[in-house]
């Protein structure tokens, strides 16, 4: 199976080119790899285009720059990676037995936070935990589908936020997510610059006004800064 590795990017010259290095492997093997980049000011986009098979300029917004990564995509398998985040060994086999094989939908890999706060192990095991018991998936755990799954959700929700979370009710829908012990590894960015007890204060504060009915657009003026 095919993946096609979407990668949203905004402004992230000082770490792109470590991200899609560790790529490179999957692209010797036949999958490919497409940045969607959100019209960033620095030098993003142009690190990028030797180590890619695609660089697309997309409307800013996560959302909206994975669905541009995705319609320029030839894959029958969508992994969607942020740029901070590393895949463990074996990803494209676990992602291709789950799908195929285990005959899921879609699916996420757990988590690891890499950070200076000793904190960062216990959040990335409750975001594990919470995961594989309410079966919805973050986008820092490298959430995977098929392309017909993709299609048939129509894609993520055009969210300032949250999209991750919609993303993953719509899948429900289709089936249960396969979660992956295997660990992809992120950086621990806004815990580390915000302090790790804030941090997870104020993304608990989101997560519950958006489950109480808030809207993603009145979460993102009143907390810009999450993402």
């Amino acid at each position: 199976m095919r993946i096609a590795i979407i990668v949203p990017t905004l402004d992230e010259q000082s770490g792109i080119e470590a991200t899609l290095d560790a790529l490179q492997p999957l692209r010797a093997a036949g999958h490919r790899v497409l940045v969607a980049d959100g019209q960033s000011a620095d030098a993003t986009a142009a690190l990028a285009g030797p180590l890619a098979d695609r660089v697309l300029v997309a409307a800013r917004g996560r959302a909206r720059q994975m669905n541009a990564g995705a319609a320029a995509a030839d894959a029958g398998a969508l992994l969607f990676l942020h740029a901070d985040t590393r895949l463990p060994a074996g990803a494209a086999a676990a992602i291709a037995d789950a799908l195929a094989s285990q005959g899921h939908a879609w699916g996420r890999f757990d988590v690891e936070i890499a950070g200076r706060s000793r904190w960062l192990p216990i959040v990335a095991l409750l975001m594990n935990i919470r995961s594989r018991l309410t079966g919805v998936a973050t986008g820092d755990q490298a959430m995977f589908m098929t392309r017909a799954a993709f299609d048939a959700v129509g894609g993520f929700p055009d969210w300032p936020l949250m999209e991750d979370i919609g993303m993953s009710r719509a899948l429900k829908r289709l089936s249960r997510p396969a979660a992956l012990r295997l660990r992809v590894v992120t950086a621990g960015r806004r815990w580390d610059r915000d302090g790790a007890l804030r941090t997870i204060g104020r993304m608990w504060w989101l997560r519950l006004r958006f489950f109480l009915g808030a809207k993603p657009e009145r979460l993102a003026a009143s907390y810009t800064t999450i993402r």
